[in-house]
């Protein structure tokens, strides 16, 4: 478990090195077409409702162990790409910015009560959250810009938020790390309501 999780750790360094790169060290990318995935692995660290949901779902499959760590993450990409889907071809979802931010109130509460929820609730829960944070992503789609390639871009940018949240997440193996988990948890649930406050205002 260690070794995986050195592993992941030094995989999601790298790329968020990479993300973090300006796009004219990409020299190599042509006439839009790598731009697209380019532009998809970037877009969702830059707001910071999506980063904390995202994490949120990685630290509360840590807190959950085995098998959740794993069928959490993987859940929220899949069912994020429906979601896109729907914002790419255009399909509306009313209260996009209501549901994101009930995400992180929700997986924030999950996280500060060490809620421990059967397997199969918790990844219906984080797949309706999922929707919201996929069709949100799909309809901001720059224009001009692959559709495919920026998809495959930003499921992989959710995916290594997700890591990052895992990793932190081990730190609950020991009592002053559950403490600070708990503590995350009131945080990104406190944010939470920020971002409900903002997006009904």
């Amino acid at each position: 478990m260690h070794l995986r999780s050195v592993h992941c750790f030094i995989w999601l360094f790298a790329l968020v090195v990479y993300v973090t790169f300006p796009n004219s060290v990409h020299a190599h990318v042509q006439q839009g077409q790598a731009v697209s995935f380019v532009t998809g692995l970037e877009h969702p660290w830059s707001g910071l409702d999506h980063v904390l949901a995202m994490i949120a779902v990685g630290l509360w499959g840590a807190q959950l162990g085995n098998p959740a760590i794993w069928i959490l993450p993987i859940t929220f990409p899949l069912v994020m790409s429906l979601g896109a889907m729907m914002g790419l071809l255009g399909i509306p979802l009313p209260g996009i910015e209501i549901g994101i931010a009930v995400s992180a109130i929700v997986l924030g509460i999950m996280i500060f009560g060490e809620v421990r929820a059967k397997l199969y609730l918790a990844a219906f829960l984080v797949g309706c959250f999922a929707v919201f944070h996929g069709h949100a992503h799909g309809t901001e789609l720059p224009a001009g810009q692959s559709g495919i390639l920026y998809s495959m871009g930003f499921v992989i940018a959710t995916g290594c938020l997700h890591g990052i949240g895992i990793v932190i997440g081990l730190i609950h193996r020991w009592p002053v790390g559950k403490l600070a988990l708990r503590g995350s948890g009131a945080f990104i649930a406190a944010m939470g309501v920020f971002f409900l406050w903002q997006a009904v205002s």
